[in-house]
């Protein structure tokens, strides 16, 4: 039986690379082709290929359904606050995630610094759009067309002697982000905050949310906490990996 399986699964990548014919189906499989069609007659009852009229066979529209209703139910918070814990108990500082929605990016989660100092933000608050790094790495995944109307359209308010101060100089940023795959805000929004953040990417490589170290010049300088970065990065891959499919929870098969 679970050779059948293997052998039924394995029909479903070489199909994703195009609609293929039974002989193809039973070469790449090392089968006979009375094998090769039962296994592909199952899956067609399923809904999981179709058959064309040319004889060859595609992924059928079950399971692009399915795969579209799997992405649309994962909860990339449930994912992400295991690690992002484990993160804040690694450093101390307060972490963020947030996501990009509607024109703005808000925060579903954060977990709070262990210092007495600590940050105002808030759950199901939109960031401060302009300045924020969370900010930065989901709009520099846009495509260019979206970044420059987004850009356009803002307000550029200024909290800061170091707040974007127009869309040139958003647009210019965005690039930058875009280019070294990590973003800063130092002194941007409030001159005693600096933040580090790393973008969370799903199956298919885009940005599905941003996840930042945020700490108080008193507590930590900019640059010691630039030193945080390659941690945030290897944590923003490891929710990358889960959410995506490549890696599986720690203690999971």
């Amino acid at each position: 039986m679970s050779q059948t399986v293997d052998r039924a699964l394995s029909i479903l990548p070489l199909l994703a690379e195009g609609p293929a014919d039974l002989g193809q189906v039973a070469d790449r499989l090392g089968v006979h082709k009375s094998t090769a069609l039962r296994l592909l007659r199952t899956l067609h009852e399923h809904g999981l290929v179709y058959r064309q009229s040319d004889q060859r066979y595609r992924l059928g529209a079950r399971l692009i359904a399915l795969a579209q209703e799997a992405m649309e139910n994962l909860d990339i918070r449930e994912i992400a606050h295991p690690h992002l814990v484990k993160l804040n108990e690694q450093c101390g500082h307060t972490v963020h995630l947030a996501v990009y929605e509607e024109d703005e990016v808000l925060y579903i989660d954060k977990v709070e610094s262990r210092y007495p100092v600590r940050m105002y933000s808030r759950i199901g608050k939109p960031v401060a759009i302009t300045v924020a790094a969370v900010a930065k790495l989901l709009l520099a995944d846009l495509p260019e067309p979206e970044r420059r109307a987004l850009a356009d359209k803002l307000d550029y308010p200024v909290y800061t002697t170091r707040s974007t101060a127009d869309a040139p100089a958003f647009l210019r940023e965005l690039d930058k982000v875009r280019e070294q795959g990590w973003a800063t805000d130092l002194g941007g929004h409030e001159e005693s905050i600096n933040c580090v953040a790393a973008p969370i990417r799903g199956a298919e490589g885009r940005v599905v949310a941003a996840m930042s170290v945020s700490a108080p010049n008193v507590v930590v300088t900019a640059d010691e906490l630039l030193t945080l970065l390659p941690l945030v990065r290897r944590t923003a891959d490891a929710i990358s990996g889960e959410y995506s499919g490549r890696t599986s929870p720690k203690g999971t098969v």
